[in-house]
């Protein structure tokens, strides 16, 4: 972890006292703190039949090969909130944007992407498998994508996949102080361990919670690692639709992933889900326009 730790220090990143109040401001405001950072990323909260605010899922996928450079800069370009990016650490501790623990589906390599070093990831084609058009496109890392929302006015998903160490942690901390998008910046993880990472290492960045199946106490789960929303898929809710109710009584979003078709789309509309996350975001736009005129 010896190029996390340099990068961590060769970053304007906030001081170990700056961390430390950071911490201490959200652990002792607590609902409060996490009411006033979802406010801040989600706007008010919907009420159902509202319209929800896109994500594009891996940037916008439908049009470039997902988690590279040209996908982001696609999603940049249409009308959402957020653009979701996915991002794993290299074998010498740099995060790069990649969903799967190996290389193999998404591009002409094979491993683990803890195995490789960037060096060795970079020599990698991230794009041909999707088309002759992107042949030579390479994975990107997390410095490179947050150059990149910087020009943007677009907010910025990132899902922090596996369990992060603190080195890691400190590492996205540093780059996105050092890139000025933390107030267009969230984190999210289905690790518990990871969220707790972020909470006491970047305490700035808001949390979002990522899980498969609906906790038992919804609620209680957001607050317990102090993060402003939960993040599930449609058929985790239908078993407890009241959670939406439930999460926005306590002033917390919920999102929903991975929605695709008008069908969803209108049922996530009339839960009152605050965000969608699509592989189709501009399709998701065009019908939003349609039924919702003036969003």
């Amino acid at each position: 972890m010896a190029t996390v730790l340099l990068l961590a220090r060769s970053r304007r990143a906030l001081t170990a006292s700056g961390i430390t109040l950071a911490l201490v401001l959200v652990l002792v405001l607590g609902p409060a703190a996490t009411k006033t950072q979802a406010a801040s990323m989600f706007g008010t909260l919907r009420a159902p039949g509202d319209p929800a605010f896109i994500a594009g899922h891996r940037g916008d996928r439908a049009e470039a090969p997902e988690n590279t450079l040209p996908a982001v800069q696609r999603a940049f370009e249409g009308n959402m909130v957020f653009v979701e990016v996915d991002v794993r650490l290299s074998a010498d501790g740099v995060p790069v944007l990649i969903h799967d623990e190996t290389v193999d589906r998404t591009t002409n390599g094979t491993g683990r992407v803890d195995s490789l070093t960037l060096a060795e990831l970079r020599r990698l084609d991230a794009g041909s498998w999707y088309s002759s058009e992107y042949t030579g496109v390479t994975i990107p890392t997390l410095d490179e994508f947050l150059a990149l929302l910087a020009t943007s006015r677009t907010k910025a998903m990132i899902e922090l996949k596996g369990v992060w160490p603190a080195e890691g942690i400190a590492a996205v901390a540093a780059l996105v102080s050092e890139h000025g998008v933390g107030n267009r910046t969230v984190a999210a993880s289905f690790e518990p361990e990871t969220l707790q990472q972020l909470l006491a290492g970047a305490p700035d960045i808001p949390r979002l919670v990522l899980a498969r199946e609906l906790p038992k106490d919804a609620v209680a789960e957001v607050h317990a690692h102090h993060a402003i929303a939960l993040v599930t898929n449609p058929k985790a809710l239908a078993v407890a639709p009241e959670t939406v109710h439930l999460l926005h009584d306590a002033g917390l979003g919920i999102l929903l992933y991975t929605l695709n078709e008008q069908e969803s789309w209108a049922e996530a509309l009339a839960m009152g889900v605050d965000g969608i996350i699509t592989d189709t975001p501009s399709s998701l736009d065009g019908w939003l326009a349609d039924t919702a005129p003036g969003t």
